[in-house]
């Protein structure tokens, strides 16, 4: 079944006003959220990083 690109718009249109959208507090809890557990994260990996590079330099016997 073919639909015109104005019917296409209009069913796009009614499906957009069935949507529950987010109010702005809950896409600020989830905001900060994501933003908080990548800084953990990112931390997390940092310091596996620095150890295992650090376990590296030691058993290459590069210096520590």
């Amino acid at each position: 079944m073919k639909v015109s690109p104005i019917q296409f718009f209009r069913q796009v249109k009614q499906e957009v006003k069935k949507v529950t959208w987010p109010t702005r507090k809950e896409v600020s809890q989830a905001s900060l959220m994501v933003i908080v557990i990548v800084a953990i994260a990112a931390t997390f990996f940092f310091f596996t990083d620095v150890v295992l590079a650090w376990a590296v330099k030691l058993i290459l016997g590069l210096g520590v």
